[in-house]
């Protein structure tokens, strides 16, 4: 097993220990916009893909490798409330059953997961499902489903905001 020249740096750091001892736990954190897509965020979903892909590839490499005594968790939060998408919207009847999650309800997923050596936690768990018909259903059925819940330009809002604010900044400053 090799540790990439380009691998993630943390990675770099700890990884030739765990091998070396056969012991450790990798957790990567990413998000339920690497498991699907939606519009107006690509360069976030690409890096969140990205993400995705590496946390799997190493997950294999090292079962490949036998080194059983390392453990891998793949978190894929739903949207949190960061502040970092606010004004992400998704169809308003759906909201109430699909509000924004609190930060420190994610961290005690994740750490629930981590504990019981879960390979993978999606919050919340109606993700999982999202996951599975994009995996099983053809693109126009997905982009349906993405529609009725107000998926396919929940970002809209957001990006609309940006928009506003960076205007606003700039009359400010005269730019």
């Amino acid at each position: 097993l090799h540790v990439r020249a380009h691998a993630h740096p943390t990675t770099k750091a700890f990884l030739p220990t765990m091998l070396e001892i056969n012991h450790g736990h990798i957790v990567t954190v990413a998000s339920s916009l690497g498991l699907f897509s939606t519009a107006g965020v690509e360069d976030y979903c690409a890096s969140k893909f990205g993400v995705v892909g590496f946390h799997e590839s190493l997950s294999h490499e090292l079962k490949a490798a036998e080194k059983d005594g390392i453990k891998t968790t793949l978190v894929c939060p739903y949207l949190v409330d960061t502040g970092m998408f606010r004004g992400c919207r998704i169809r308003k009847e759906i909201e109430p059953f699909l509000p924004p999650l609190k930060p420190d309800y994610c961290v005690k997923q994740a750490m629930k997961a981590i504990l019981t050596d879960q390979p993978m936690i999606c919050t919340p768990r109606l993700m999982y499902i999202v996951t599975f018909m994009k995996s099983i259903l053809p693109f126009e059925a997905v982009v349906c489903m993405y529609r009725f819940l107000g998926a396919d330009k929940c970002m809209y809002p957001f990006i609309a905001q940006r928009k506003q604010a960076t205007n606003n900044n700039e009359a400010k400053n005269g730019i």
